[in-house]
């Protein structure tokens, strides 16, 4: 399973405008990811109330995991768009 830690960028958290963009990127990637709290269960980052369930703050980390092909490259992705609170997905890493 690939996994990357990581701290939430966006200061206000995984809250409404950068769950969305979180949500549409992970959408995206095509593959299976989960999102969790460093010690929480994980939950299925492509929807929306369970991102918004976890009510991650900004600095706090978060888990990115998923087991598909190619998770590697998709986890990296949504790991910088995270931990650098980007406004969209980056096209390269």
């Amino acid at each position: 399973m690939a996994e990357r830690r990581v701290n939430v960028g966006w200061a206000e958290g995984l809250h409404a405008r950068p769950a969305s963009i979180f949500v549409r990127a992970t959408t995206a990637a095509g593959i299976p990811v989960t999102i969790a709290k460093a010690d929480g269960n994980p939950v299925n980052a492509a929807s929306m109330l369970a991102v918004l369930g976890l009510g991650a703050q900004g600095g706090e980390e978060i888990v990115l995991a998923s087991e598909a092909e190619g998770a590697d490259t998709a986890l990296d992705r949504l790991a910088k768009l995270v931990a650098e609170g980007l406004e969209e997905l980056p096209e390269t890493v």
